[in-house]
């Protein structure tokens, strides 16, 4: 993500419009096609305007305690087509339960819940997200 870590930032990442344009010349520049955007926690600063804009240029949605959902109203969600996995571990406290409040008015939408897993989800629970994941990819079209 532009301007975390030790990534250089990018000056169009500073408003939501311009993490949209930035996510879309990315997926342009590597020429995918109908992908599916898997936004863990900050990425979700980039994924979630993308998706409200763009949704039907995606085949999924796989949204992990993303950042920022807070920021969109339930009617801009309901509006969103795009098969979503929300996926997320049980001892996230944080992001998860605000992140799942909001994102449950999508309308294409169904959770997974890793049991023992936190935050970083993926990585502590790394079998059982990737079934999940698995799972929610082979019921795409």
């Amino acid at each position: 993500i532009p301007g975390y870590g030790d990534s250089p930032a990018v000056e169009m990442a500073l408003t939501a419009q311009g993490r949209r344009a930035f996510l879309d010349r990315v997926l342009q520049e590597l020429g995918m096609q109908r992908p599916v955007l898997i936004s863990p926690s900050m990425s979700g600063r980039f994924a979630l305007p993308f998706l409200l804009a763009h949704g039907d240029r995606l085949a999924g949605f796989v949204p992990i305690a993303p950042v920022g959902t807070k920021d969109f109203t339930a009617e801009q969600y309901h509006a969103v087509q795009t098969p979503t996995l929300i996926l997320y571990g049980d001892r996230d406290t944080g992001l998860a339960p605000q992140a799942l409040q909001n994102l449950q008015h999508l309308p294409k939408h169904r959770v997974a819940v890793l049991s023992g897993a936190g935050h970083a989800c993926y990585l502590d629970k790394p079998e059982d997200f990737h079934r999940a994941l698995l799972g929610f990819l082979r019921q795409l079209k």
